[in-house]
């Protein structure tokens, strides 16, 4: 049985690892962003490529979910 301090203990954890994995994500993504073939792509096509904007949304989601994770309070 798990008690009420290590539950929140936990939570933390989870959310840390979170925000850690999102913050990789969304640094990732900018450095594609920044690339060479990128630069290229935005200036043919218009826009970025669909994987820059899958590594921003998913950092997004990691982070809310971990700041989410991070605050949550069982009681």
């Amino acid at each position: 049985m798990m008690t009420p301090q290590f539950r929140q203990a936990m939570h933390k954890i989870i959310g840390v690892i979170l925000i850690v994995v999102g913050v990789f994500l969304l640094v990732r993504g900018h450095d594609l962003s920044r690339s060479f073939l990128s630069q290229i792509h935005s200036l043919a096509v218009g826009a970025q490529p669909s994987k820059i904007t899958y590594y921003y949304f998913a950092g997004l989601l990691c982070c809310a979910v971990g700041l989410v994770e991070f605050f949550r309070s069982d009681k």
